[in-house]
């Protein structure tokens, strides 16, 4: 490597913008397999910069470099204070060798992830570094399959705690059930008294109500599952329209409450979606609002929208009693779970993980921001 750039350094009075691709055979190897090389001289305070790695990010200025920090200003701004500290730790003789994976910006606007590595060469008489010479790999298609494979294990790890509380369902609920029958019609055969009798039915009714609404649960999750890979049923949905047709669903019970309630979606946002699982979870926040309102104060329920090039973002706002999010923080969205402590008997504790259900369906994902007596934050976000 040193004898290399030994030779392009001799070019330089031929050819002062770059490193000559002529330097060897290998080097223009090197430039089509995405990697570049680079050489700062500190004495001229420029960088020279070989045409593979202007390639990788798509620059053709054969200036380039001259200023030193024509590489460093396209560094990610996340990024830049890993990539400094790296550089200045070899500088320091922290590290053999410097080293760093950043983003950098292209000519096009998009970002490439580079793989930069480097190594001081030459030092001064007072021990100052001289020259430094390095490579750039371009590895954005490894980041990117590497991104890829995350979202396949947190897509996998999610679907086995889905599973898992499947299992809970159908093993401790429906067991449950099973057994109560079981148990109050070995009382009934045993008991000759009429009261006792009806008593045992009414016991009977109950749990029968109990397992029907267990079977209701486990069919409509089974219905979105089997349906969340299937694009047969989506279409254009015009955003602002769904939420006004779930308001108009919910006249009675808005009115009712006393609630104001705001649809400042903009009226052009459109999702590819299942029009169905998309007004449903609309519906399912809206209720939860209107169900969970501050006993203290009139109900708000705010519905608006955020669009970029790539996404869509829906937040449904109420200003409610709100959820204790530090303390149930990792079961929001579980099974059977309720969280605002009103002991109310519709509180299933199975709308949220609906909900959510649902969402992941159609691609996209929620979050929820809340605090206690002040209101609750539901964010749907979408690719676009």
């Amino acid at each position: 490597m040193k004898m290399l750039f030994n030779k392009l350094s001799s070019q330089r009075s031929k050819n002062d913008d770059s490193l000559s691709l002529d330097a060897s055979k290998w080097q223009l190897a090197l430039e089509y397999s995405s990697i570049g090389l680079w050489e700062y001289d500190a004495e001229l305070n420029r960088v020279f910069f070989s045409e593979g790695s202007k390639q990788i990010i798509g620059v053709k200025d054969p200036n380039f470099g001259n200023n030193p920090n024509d590489w460093n200003d396209r560094v990610h701004p996340e990024d830049r204070t890993d990539y400094f500290k790296a550089f200045q730790d070899h500088l320091d003789n922290s590290t053999d060798m410097y080293e760093n994976e950043h983003r950098i910006k292209c000519e096009d606007g998009t970002y490439k992830w580079i793989r930069d590595k480097g190594k001081v060469v030459e030092w001064t008489p007072e021990g100052k570094y001289k020259r430094i010479i390095g490579t750039h790999t371009d590895i954005t298609s490894m980041v990117e399959k590497e991104e890829q494979l995350e979202k396949y294990l947190q897509l996998i790890t999610s679907q086995n705690k889905r599973l898992h509380n499947f299992t809970h369902i159908v093993s401790h609920n429906l067991k449950t059930h099973i057994g109560n029958f079981k148990n109050i019609l070995e009382f009934y055969d045993d008991t000759n008294s009429e009261t006792e009798r009806e008593e045992l039915m009414g016991h009977l009714k109950t749990i029968s109500e109990g397992l029907t609404s267990t079977i209701v649960d486990l069919d409509d999750i089974i219905s979105i599952k089997s349906k969340s890979n299937s694009n047969d049923l989506n279409e254009n949905v015009n955003v602002f329209d769904s939420v006004e047709k779930v308001i108009n669903n919910l006249e009675i019970d808005i009115a009712n409450n006393e609630i104001a309630i705001f649809n400042t979606i903009e009226k052009d946002v459109e999702l590819f979606a299942n029009r169905s699982y998309l007004e449903s979870i609309i519906f399912n926040l809206i209720s939860n609002g209107i169900k969970y309102r501050h006993p203290e104060r009139h109900g708000k329920i705010i519905i608006k929208s955020e669009v970029t090039d790539s996404d869509v973002t829906i937040l449904v706002s109420d200003n409610g009693i709100g959820i204790d999010t530090e303390k149930f923080k990792n079961q929001l969205f579980e099974m059977y779970q309720t969280f605002h402590g009103t002991n109310r008997e519709d509180s299933r504790g199975i709308g949220l993980y609906i909900t959510k259900t649902q969402i992941e369906a159609l691609g996209g994902t929620i979050d929820v921001e809340s605090k206690l007596n002040e209101g609750t934050t539901f964010t749907l976000s979408f690719n676009k």
